[in-house]
């Protein structure tokens, strides 16, 4: 087994005895708004995007700038990690590739704890991924409590690239947003709440 292999959230619940809960999870986040270079990027990058219509185009294209902004947010004190072996248990499935990694540490050659934020890419609609992410998210807050760097919350994140499904994963329950939110151009005001939300972890270990 590996993460790709829980493809339910059910499955995802009964592995790891989860409870899951859909509310409205960020219904009032200080917006951040984007720098020009993001507008400038997603100006540039969404029809090509959107045209091309694979997962490996938006991810390029879309994903990657936004979480490079968030990065940047910060001057660089987050790591990010994208396409990585993310090894935490493999008697569990937890274990595998994880599209996108935002670690609270700035060592960039390896993963380091911890953990902040997951980030799965889909082609399809947001649902097909969230059993795979609450499975990494799981991975994610095993690893920093072996590492001794528990935090409250693991944040994640289904996207196809035009459509974003957060998550937030504390002790032994999910809870999903009931909100998706969807980017439809460079000037979207989701890109502005996508920035806050991807945010919010990084600001509470400050």
């Amino acid at each position: 087994m590996a993460y790709r292999d829980f493809k339910t959230i059910s499955k995802a619940k009964a592995s790891f005895e989860l409870d899951l809960s859909l509310i409205d999870l960020f219904p009032q986040v200080e917006l951040i708004e984007p720098s020009a270079y993001l507008k400038t990027t997603l100006k540039r990058n969404l029809k090509i995007a959107f045209d091309n219509d694979t997962e490996k185009a938006r991810s390029e294209l879309i994903i990657a700038p936004l979480l490079i902004e968030l990065r940047e947010l910060f001057n660089c004190k987050v790591s990010l990690f994208s396409g990585r072996e993310f090894n935490v248990d493999a008697t569990q499935g937890l274990n595998g590739f994880c599209d996108y990694i935002v670690s609270a540490s700035e060592f960039t050659l390896e993963i380091e704890a911890p953990v902040i934020t997951i980030v799965e890419a889909k082609n399809e609609s947001t649902n097909a991924g969230l059993g795979q992410c609450i499975a990494e998210m799981v991975a994610a807050q095993r690893f920093n409590q072996a590492r001794g760097k528990t935090i409250p919350h693991i944040y994640g994140v289904v996207t196809t690239g035009r459509v974003w499904r957060f998550l937030k994963l504390s002790a032994q329950t999910v809870a999903i947003d009931n909100e998706e939110l969807v980017i439809e151009n460079e000037d979207d005001s989701s890109i502005s709440k996508i920035l806050a939300i991807l945010s919010e972890p990084i600001q509470g270990l400050n």
